[in-house]
C-alpha cells in the first residue's frame, strides 16, 4: 500500500514532469482524449500552445486517419433557437445533443449564414457585424460590416487551410448590387461591382467555390458567371447548360469535380430531375443519373415548384439537395451512385414552419478564425 501511494504521488510530482524534454512530454499528452485536453487547456498556457504542435497536429488533424472528428448535417431553424440539431453522417443517426454556440455568441439575434471547413459565419445586426467562429476550438472574430447602414442579399464563407479564409458578400443597392470580399489575411474588405442578374431571383443562392473562381447560375435563361475574388471581375462561362432546364443548382466537391442538379420539362414544370458533372476539356455537361421517379415525385411536390426554395451543397462525398420548406434531405453517395432521403429530426415538432437551411459541418480543430 505505501509503495502504490510512493507511485501515485511520483505520477504526479510536479518537479519529475518538469525534467521530462519538452518534445516528450509534448508526445506524452498528445495521447489524452482530444475532448479531455480540450477542457484542460484553460489550466495552463502551456497546454493552450500545444494545440499547436507537431504531435497534436499530425494525430488529430482531419487528414488524418486517427481523426476523432465525426462530420455532420447541421440544421438552422426558427423552432430551434440558438440549437442546432446535428446528424452524424459517420455513424448516420441524429445525436442526441445540439451544437449550442452560446458561450460563443452571446447575443439572441445571431443567424448562420454559410459555413466551410469547419468555420460557421453569424450575421450579428445587433453589433453590425459578422461572427467568423470554429465552435471546436472555441475562437472567434468579429468582422465588421464594411460600411453602415448595411443590408446583403447573399453570403459565401470560403475558407482554406493553407490561405485563411475569404467572406463574399452581395449587397443591393436599388437596383443594382455591389459586391464586398473581406480577406482573413489582411483583415480588411475590399469592394467590387456586382452582377445584377443574380440578384433577380436567386439572391439567396451561395456562390460555388470551383477552380479558383466563385461561381454562380442566373435566372432563365439560364448562364454561368464566375467571379474572381482577387480581381472582383466577373465574366460568363463558355459551359453551356444542358436543354429544357426548369430549374439548376451547382455543387463542387471543392477539388476538381463540378456537378449539376437540374430539373428538367418545359413551361417552367420540371418532370424529372437529373445529375450532370462537367467534363472541363469538352466544356459540356455530361449526363451521370436520372432522379429515381418515386423520389423525384417526391422531392418536386414538397417544393411545389417553387424552384427558388432549392439549394445544393456538397457534404464528405455526399451531393445534397434541400428545400427550404422542407425537413429532409436528399442526397447522392457519389461513390456507390445512390439516392437517400435523410430521415426528419426527431425532435421537430409536428406542426413545423418553413426555414429550414442545412449546412455542411465538419469539424476542424486548425481551422483559424
Amino acid at each position: 500500500m505505501e509503495n502504490k501511494k510512493m507511485i501515485q504521488s511520483n505520477q504526479m510530482d510536479p518537479e519529475i514532469w518538469s525534467r521530462l524534454p519538452e518534445d516528450v512530454l509534448e508526445h506524452l499528452l498528445s495521447f489524452l482524449p482530444l475532448k479531455t485536453f480540450l477542457k484542460l487547456r484553460s489550466t495552463c498556457k502551456h497546454f493552450k500552445t500545444l494545440l499547436f504542435s507537431p504531435p497534436f497536429i499530425s494525430k488529430h488533424s482531419p487528414s488524418s486517419s486517427s481523426s476523432p472528428f465525426s462530420s455532420f448535417f447541421l440544421l438552422s431553424h426558427p423552432q430551434f433557437p440558438r440549437q442546432y440539431p446535428l446528424f452524424d453522417t459517420v455513424h448516420n443517426n441524429w445525436r442526441n445533443l445540439s451544437l449550442c454556440i452560446s458561450p460563443v455568441l452571446p447575443s439572441s439575434s445571431s443567424v448562420l449564414l454559410s459555413s466551410s471547413n469547419g468555420l460557421l459565419c453569424f450575421s450579428r445586426s445587433s453589433s453590425s457585424s459578422f461572427i467568423i467562429t470554429n465552435v471546436l476550438a472555441r475562437s472567434s472574430r468579429v468582422v465588421k460590416y464594411p460600411n453602415l447602414p448595411f443590408s446583403f442579399e447573399s453570403v459565401t464563407l470560403i475558407s482554406s487551410s493553407n490561405n485563411g479564409y475569404k467572406l463574399f458578400v452581395m449587397s443591393a443597392f436599388g437596383s443594382s448590387s455591389q459586391v464586398f470580399v473581406y480577406d482573413s489575411l489582411v483583415h480588411s474588405w475590399s469592394q467590387f461591382g456586382g452582377f445584377d442578374l443574380i440578384l433577380n431571383e436567386n439572391h439567396h443562392q451561395e456562390g460555388v467555390f470551383h477552380d479558383g473562381y466563385l461561381w454562380f447560375i442566373t435566372p432563365e435563361p439560364y448562364f454561368i458567371v464566375v467571379m474572381d475574388l482577387d480581381s472582383g471581375v466577373w465574366k460568363r462561362s463558355n459551359f453551356e447548360l444542358p436543354s429544357e432546364v426548369t430549374f439548376a443548382r451547382l455543387v463542387s466537391d471543392g477539388d476538381k469535380k463540378m456537378f449539376l442538379i437540374s430539373g428538367n420539362g418545359s413551361n417552367g414544370i420540371s418532370r424529372s430531375m437529373k445529375l450532370w458533372e462537367l467534363n472541363g476539356d469538352s466544356k459540356i455537361w455530361v449526363e451521370v443519373e436520372n432522379v429515381p421517379e418515386l423520389i423525384c415525385r417526391k422531392f418536386l411536390s414538397v417544393c411545389y415548384h417553387n424552384y427558388e426554395h432549392v439549394y445544393c451543397f456538397w457534404h464528405k462525398g455526399l451531393i445534397c439537395v434541400c428545400c427550404y420548406s422542407w425537413p429532409e434531405i436528399l442526397y447522392y453517395k457519389v461513390s456507390r451512385r445512390t439516392w437517400h432521403w435523410l430521415p426528419k429530426c426527431p425532435s421537430l415538432p409536428d406542426k413545423w414552419s418553413c426555414g429550414f437551411r442545412w449546412f455542411s459541418f465538419v469539424p476542424e480543430l486548425y481551422a483559424f478564425v
